[in-house]
């Protein structure tokens, strides 16, 4: 597994990862940086979510069920 830049990581987890279950895969990230990258994603997902309430385009709903798989699995 490749080396992820944390900080770069924590800011733009969807930006970093194709996918959160990559997030999970990652032997580089220790169990805290996983969750921190996790719950960011989570959080960025559920403004999504909001947004597409709002009439945005999103997709956030789906995302945001990956990223919670993503946790419960780390």
């Amino acid at each position: 597994m490749t080396k992820v830049d944390f900080e770069k990581a924590l800011l733009d987890p969807a930006g970093t990862f194709d996918e959160p279950e990559d997030v999970v895969r990652n032997d580089a990230l220790s169990r805290e940086q996983k969750k921190e990258i996790l719950e960011r994603w989570q959080h960025d997902a559920e403004e999504l979510v909001v947004a597409s309430g709002e009439g945005m385009p999103g997709g956030g709903e789906t995302q945001l069920r990956k990223v919670g798989k993503a946790l419960d699995a780390v």
